[in-house]
């Protein structure tokens, strides 16, 4: 398994790009300050909690650690510093941040399910929940569908880089370099679903005319 101070260090750095994501996501629909607070902290913990929660690690994390909320709160007030026209940002930042989200938390989701004790199916999952929630709860908020729900490659992205994850560990590969291989499964196969939009075949039951 991998030393605790890197699991922490890498989750403080998801929850760093998470927030980020929420904060750009909060200033292209124009909301106020405390809305950005609100969507870049939900995006942030809001996997990780349903994560905690579903497996009985409580209280959740951020609520035992107020790390987690300088650095969603420091990140924000980088955003508000640096980030002063999110609209005229480049089209890709967005999604580039949540693909980084993505990769670092559905990792740091697996190694947390079979540092439990969970076995290797229960870890993909939970590394998919903790990659995936936030951002749903995100869309949602901005009156979005989700993008896992949509054809377009993401929830593939993170169940891929589980999977690489715990068969990684299960052959026994170092776990700094499981880590590292699953992390950069996930964001390749997400960043080559933005830059060639890819996407799975839509189940489409609507009746054609004849």
């Amino acid at each position: 398994m991998i030393n605790i101070e890197w699991i922490y260090l890498f989750d403080l750095c998801g929850t760093a790009v998470f927030a980020l994501s929420g904060a750009l996501a909060a200033g292209k629909h124009r909301m106020d300050p405390f809305g950005v607070i609100v969507l870049a902290s939900v995006t942030a913990v809001g996997g990780g909690s349903i994560r905690d929660a579903i497996t009985g690690s409580t209280p959740v994390f951020w609520i035992t650690d107020s790390n987690y909320i300088i650095v969603i709160l420091a990140t924000v007030l980088a955003c508000f510093i640096f980030v002063r026209k999110p609209h005229k940002l480049p089209t890709l930042t967005l999604p580039v941040a949540d693909a980084l989200g993505l990769a670092l938390f559905t990792v740091i989701g697996a190694e947390k399910a079979l540092m439990l004790g969970l076995s290797g199916m229960s870890a993909v999952i939970v590394g998919l929940i903790t990659g995936v929630g936030g951002g749903i709860i995100r869309d949602l908020l901005c009156r979005q569908v989700p993008m896992v729900l949509r054809t377009e490659i993401y929830a593939t992205a993170s169940i891929v880089g589980g999977i690489c994850y715990t068969l990684s560990i299960e052959v026994g590969m170092d776990s700094i370099d499981a880590l590292f291989f699953a992390m950069f499964s996930t964001l390749i196969i997400r960043l080559s679903a933005i830059r060639w939009h890819l996407s799975l075949p839509a189940f489409d039951l609507k009746s054609k005319r004849p």
